[in-house]
This record gives C-alpha cells, structure tokens and sequence, in this order.
C-alpha cells in the first residue's frame, strides 16, 4: 500500500494540531494556564496548525487563560 504524501501522518515524532478532530501537524505553541487552577509559573500547550490557530488562540484569550503564542521549533 502506498502513502500519500499530502496526507499527514501519524507518528512517534509527530506533533499534531490539539483542536478537536484535527489530525494535522503542530507549527504553533499555544502557552496557557488557569489562575484558579495553577500556579503563576506553570503552563500549559495547546498545539496548533495554521488553520486552527487563532481559533484556539480566541477560545483561550476569551477566558483570560492564553499567555503567549510561538512557533514550533
């Protein structure tokens, strides 16, 4: 069976988009935490792929929750 190339895969290494349902690849960091819940240091990441981004980004600044947002290394 032969892979198609423009199909994302899965994989060990692969860091994929935390929106629901999404299978692409991960090319954003989305760094967040709950003041209820955290402590001021800790963060939490949400990954994001281009289409999905400023969505997640939107769902965590609604909420007070979202501290930065950086480009996946």
């Amino acid at each position: 069976m032969m892979l198609d190339p423009s199909t994302p895969q899965d994989g060990p290494d692969q860091l994929v988009c935390s929106a629901k349902g999404c299978r692409r690849p991960a090319i954003w960091a989305l760094r967040w935490h709950n003041p209820k819940l955290h402590t001021p240091d800790r963060r939490k990441t949400w990954l994001a792929c281009d289409e999905h981004r400023q969505y997640l980004s939107d769902f965590l600044d609604a909420r007070g929750f979202l501290r930065d947002v950086a480009a996946l290394e």
